[in-house]
């Protein structure tokens, strides 16, 4: 399982951080996720990481603002958000996939709204 928080309004220029916190045996050797879906749009890729280790890969959007990091002993991954854009405002959902990159776990996401 996989339980994502954190959210919350925030003002334009402002930061949040996201937590997930992944319970039971999710993909120990795969990736974890981020992505957001902002209303009226579809989903899409934030930011993601290895378990086992490596260089996150962050879409253009996040690349400079948001940072991801994880524990491996708490099982938790955060997404720290800085400078937000009210183009940033959507439900974010922490997801955890296997070595293909094929997410199969969602977590129940958590909104963040930027106020301009």
């Amino acid at each position: 399982q996989l339980q994502a928080s954190g959210g919350g309004l925030v003002q334009t220029g402002g930061s949040l951080r996201l937590s997930c916190a992944v319970s039971g045996r999710i993909f120990n050797n795969g990736v974890l996720g981020w992505f957001r879906q902002a209303p009226g749009k579809s989903r899409e890729f934030v930011v993601s990481i290895e378990w086992t280790g490596g260089s996150p890969r962050y879409a253009d959007s996040a690349k400079g603002r948001f940072t991801i990091s994880k524990d491996n002993a708490k099982n938790t991954v955060d997404l720290q958000m800085n400078r937000l854009k009210p183009e940033d405002t959507a439900v974010y959902y922490c997801a955890a996939g296997d070595q293909s990159r094929v997410y199969g776990y969602w977590g129940q996401g958590t909104l963040v709204t930027v106020s301009s």
